[in-house]
C-alpha cells in the first residue's frame, strides 16, 4: 500500500483500534481495482486457490452484479496471520477509513473468538500448497478427470461437523478413513474437507463477526476518525450497510445492535436474578445500577459465543420489537413481504432454527456396515425442518459414487419416518415402521 494518505489513514485507524482495546493480527492492506477485487472474492478471498470452474462462474456473477449496479464489494479480509485485507482503489477517503476500521474489528474477532482457535493461521500458504498439488494431478490425469472428482467432492462439502471435527457428523472425515481411494483422489477429498473446516467458523459466526466489525467501525469513525466535512458521506454509506428490509436479516445491523444492547444492559445492570424477577416494566425500563460492565461484557461475548448461542442468550423480546424482528412471508397476491407472526418465542425459535448448524441439516453416520453388507447408514437429527428431497436424493447418489456401496438416509417427511436409499439400481424410498 504505497499511497501516503492511505498509510496515514492506516496508522491513525490502527492506533484508535488499539486504544479501544482491540487485539488483532497484523493487517496487510492491498489496494486493488474492481476486477481484481471480484477475482479475489470469487476465490473466497484466496486468489492462489486451486483451479475449478465454479470460481469462474462466481467471478462472472460478481462482475455482472457490479456492472448492473446490484452489488459492490467494499472490502475483503482473510483470517490469516498476518491478516490480509483488500481495499478498492476507487473508494474515497471516508470509505477507506471506514473499511480499515471494519477490518481491524474482523481481525480482532478472528484472533480471539474461540470458534476460530482451531483454524490454520497460515491458510494463504496452505491454499498455495493445495493449488500446486491439484496442478500436478491435472498434469498427470487430465483436467476433466480431476475436475469431475472435484465436482463430486464439492457436492458433499457441507457434510462436516461445524463445531467438532472428527465426530460422527463429519461424514467427509468418515469417507477419508473408510473408503479405499486412489492417492490423488484421497488428497483432493482431504483438500475439500480441510477448506470446508477452515471456512466453517465464518459461517457459524456471520452475525457476530460482521456485527463486531460494524460496531467498531461505527465507534472509531464517529468518536475519533471522522472529520466534519466527511459526516454526510459517512452517514449515507453507513446507513446503506445497515439497511434492513422485511424477510431479510442483515447480519451487520443485527449483530451491531445486539452488541450495543448487551453493552447498555451490562452498563446499567439489567441482568441477573433481581432484574429478571422484576415484574414492573416501567421500573425495568428505567433500571440503571451504573455498574459499568458493558465493555468488559461485549469483549467476553466476542470471545466465547457463536451466532446460535449469541442469539439464544441475548436476544430479548424488547430487542425484537424495537428492530421489528418478526416472521415474514411473501404474499404473491400483493407482491410484498407481510408479517405472519409477532410471537417472540416463535420468532426466536425460527431464527435459531435457521442458525443451527449454519442452516445445514444435521446428519450423522449410524452404521458403516449396515446389515453386514458394507452399506452406509445415515440419520438426520430432525430439527423441525424437512430436507429438500431433491437435494437429499442427489446427495445420496453422489455419496454412493464415493462409497461404492449402498447408502441410506433415515429422516422424517411431514412427521413420517422414511428411509431413502441409493444403490446400483438407483434411488428408493420406504416408510419406516
Amino acid at each position: 500500500m504505497g499511497d501516503t494518505s492511505l498509510l496515514r489513514f492506516r496508522d491513525e485507524i490502527r492506533d484508535y483500534a488499539v486504544s479501544y482495546g482491540l487485539d488483532f493480527f497484523e493487517v496487510v492492506f492491498e489496494v486493488v481495482d474492481f476486477k481484481t477485487m471480484n477475482v479475489v472474492a470469487s476465490y473466497g478471498g484466496f486468489a492462489n486457490r486451486y483451479p475449478h470452474w465454479r470460481f469462474g462462474m462466481e467471478y462472472e456473477h460478481l462482475s455482472k452484479s457490479y456492472s448492473y449496479g446490484l452489488t459492490k464489494i467494499y472490502e475483503m479480509v482473510i483470517n490469516n496471520n498476518p491478516c490480509y485485507a483488500y481495499l478498492l482503489e476507487a473508494n474515497g477517503p471516508v470509505d477507506q477509513k471506514t473499511v480499515m476500521a471494519h477490518v481491524y474489528g474482523h481481525s480482532d474477532f478472528f484472533k480471539n473468538n474461540q470458534t476460530f482457535s482451531r483454524t490454520n493461521r497460515k491458510m494463504i500458504d496452505e491454499m498455495g500448497n493445495h493449488r500446486a498439488r491439484v496442478q500436478r494431478f491435472i498434469s498427470r490425469y487430465g483436467l476433466d478427470v480431476v475436475e469431475d472428482w472435484f465436482d463430486l467432492c464439492l457436492s458433499l462439502d457441507n457434510l462436516i461437523d461445524y463445531q467438532n471435527p472428527d465426530s460422527r457428523r463429519d461424514i467427509l472425515g468418515h469417507l477419508l478413513k473408510k473408503v479405499p481411494l486412489d492417492d490423488w483422489q484421497h488428497d483432493v477429498l482431504s483438500i475439500v474437507r480441510e477448506e470446508a473446516h477452515y471456512f466453517a467458523p465464518q459461517a457459524a459466526t456471520k452475525i457476530m463477526n460482521e456485527g463486531w466489525a460494524a460496531y467498531w467501525h461505527s465507534k472509531i469513525m464517529t468518536q475519533k476518525a471522522l472529520r466534519d466535512s466527511e459526516l454526510i458521506d459517512y452517514a449515507e454509506h453507513h446507513a446503506g450497510t445497515l439497511a434492513m428490509s422485511p424477510g431479510r436479516l442483515n447480519p451487520y445491523k443485527i449483530g451491531m445492535e445486539l452488541f450495543k444492547d448487551i453493552e447498555t444492559r451490562w452498563d446499567r445492570g439489567q441482568f441477573g436474578k433481581e432484574y429478571e424477577e422484576c415484574r414492573n416494566m416501567a421500573e425495568k425500563e428505567k433500571w440503571d445500577k451504573k455498574v459499568g460492565l458493558g465493555r468488559e461484557k461485549i469483549f467476553e461475548v466476542r470471545r466465547l459465543y457463536t451466532d446460535v448461542t449469541f442469539m439464544d442468550a441475548f436476544l430479548t423480546e424488547e430487542f425484537c420489537h424495537r428492530h421489528k424482528l418478526y416472521s415474514y412471508s411473501f404474499n404473491a397476491n400483493t407482491g410484498a413481504y407481510e408479517i405472519t407472526d409477532r410471537d417472540f418465542p416463535k420468532v426466536k425459535e425460527k431464527l435459531l432454527q435457521g442458525l443451527t448448524n449454519v442452516g445445514q441439516p444435521i446428519i450423522q453416520v449410524v452404521d458403516d456396515d449396515y446389515e453386514g453388507r458394507g452399506a452406509l447408514y445415515l440419520k438426520q437429527q430432525h430439527e423441525g425442518v424437512d430436507l429438500r428431497l431433491d437435494y437429499a436424493k442427489e446427495t445420496l447418489k453422489n455419496l454412493y459414487a464415493v462409497w461404492k456401496k449402498p447408502v441410506h438416509l433415515e429422516t422424517l417427511v411431514e412427521g413420517i419416518p422414511k428411509l431413502f436409499s441409493f444403490d446400483a439400481d438407483g434411488d428408493k424410498e420406504r416408510r419406516l415402521d
